[in-house]
Formats: structure tokens, sequence, C-alpha cells
């Protein structure tokens, strides 16, 4: 049984590289790769439920539905598929604007909806948008605002607070058009992996706390929140994941 973070990471990435060698849709790989597109892409507002969600990355199909399925919810669903993917073959890469922009492409390459609006894809933003009533960085001050934050990044300490603040001001600069809080959320994940930290996946029950703890952040009372949430989360991802291991 694995006790320990530093045991837990190294059973991860040896059965996340394994696993997905054998196109093994059983293990925790697979188990990860729906867990984390499922409730990232919900948080997002997805329509597709997790057994749809299983059905799409085992299969690459979907149940039959009375409903009607939305393209996008599809695209992006397969997107966050490849965008994980890519997330582990860059482990041994460190965290910049370009790798950031890869993980973007991935995700959003395959939507057509996007494309149509004329959105950056794998690029920063060219319009200016905002996270409900809050204004985020201008398009054209993106990229000094994502040096700086990658500079303060790489000279902080390995703690989950930091990543906890890192989050926050990524999503506070919002650098895509849209696909910011799964690109977010999915480097949040990479970045626990390569501190050997238990990952963070957060999940879509969690969706008004953790809203509101980037809101709390946002309005200056600081990570204390969103750290206490990342916890919970890393909990509840070990717990998952004990079933897998012998």
């Amino acid at each position: 049984m694995c006790d320990y973070n530093n045991d837990f990471l190294t059973f991860l990435l040896e059965r996340f590289k394994i696993e997905r060698q054998k196109f093994d849709r059983s293990g925790v790989y697979a188990y990860t790769q729906r867990l984390l597109a499922y409730n990232s892409n919900k948080i997002e507002g997805s329509t597709l439920t997790e057994e749809q969600t299983a059905s799409l990355f085992d299969h690459g199909t979907l149940p039959r539905s009375e409903d009607y399925y939305r393209a996008k919810d599809v695209e992006e669903m397969n997107g966050h598929f490849l965008m994980f993917n890519r997330m582990l073959d860059t482990l041994n890469e460190p965290l910049t604007q370009r790798l950031i922009k890869q993980f973007h492409y991935e995700l959003k390459s395959g939507v057509f909806e996007d494309r149509a609006n004329g959105y950056a894809i794998g690029d920063y933003k060219k319009r200016p948008n905002m996270i409900g009533m809050y204004q985020t960085i201008r398009p054209d001050e993106v990229a000094d605002e994502m040096n700086q934050l990658l500079h303060w990044y790489k000279n902080q300490a390995e703690d989950l607070s930091v990543l906890a603040e890192f989050h926050a001001r990524y999503e506070s600069i919002h650098p895509f058009q849209d696909g910011n809080g799964r690109t977010g959320r999915l480097i949040l994940f990479r970045e626990c992996l390569i501190q050997k930290m238990i990952p963070v996946i957060i999940e879509d029950a969690n969706r008004h706390e953790y809203l509101d703890a980037l809101k709390a952040y946002q309005d200056g009372n600081g990570i204390s929140r969103l750290t206490e949430l990342f916890r919970k989360e890393q909990n509840f991802y070990f717990e998952k994941c004990r079933y897998f291991i012998a």
C-alpha cells in the first residue's frame, strides 16, 4: 500500500506510462483522464455526463440518447484527452509560455465553433474578455504578465499555497480567448506531479467553492480558501486512486 506522497507519485507516473502505451482503459491512467476531463469541462458548462465521457474516451463513441449532443462539448472533451497526453509527454520540460500555448492548442484545435468565431488557437487572446464582472489583462499585456508570473513562480518554494497563488493569478490574467480554466487546471495537475505532491482535480460538485475562492483572491482576500480546497481535492483523488494500488 502506498502511504506517502513519493510512493504514490512514483506509482502514478509508472502506471500512466505503461497503461497509456498499452491502450489500457481499465486502470488509473484512464480513470484520471476521464475524471479530470469530465470535471474540468463540466465546470465550464459541458453537458456530457460521466458515463458519456467514459464512452468517448474508452471507445470513441457516444451512447444513443434521446437528447442531442453538442458538437463543441464532444470536441472539447476529445481535446482535453489530447491535452492530458501532451502534458504527460512534456513533464521533463520547464513550464514556459510556449508549453502553455501547446496545451491550449491540443484542447482547442478541433473545436469548430472557436475557429468560426476567429478565436486564437494555441495563442493568446486577441480580444479583451472578462470573468463575470471582473476585467482581465488586456491582450497586448498578456505576454508580459505571463512572463512575470512564470518568473515569480520559478523563484518560489515548492508548496501547495504557491500553486494556489499561481493558479489564481493565471486565471486573473485569463490569457486565452477561451479555455483558460481547463488549461489552468491541467497546469495545476502537472505541477503537482512535478513537485511530487498528490495531484489536485477540482470536482464539479465543488464548483461554487472553487469560484468563490478565486473571487476571494480577486477581491484581495488571499489564497487561503483556494489552498484549503486544493487540500480537500488532493484527499479526494488519493482516496479514489487507492483502489488501483496493489
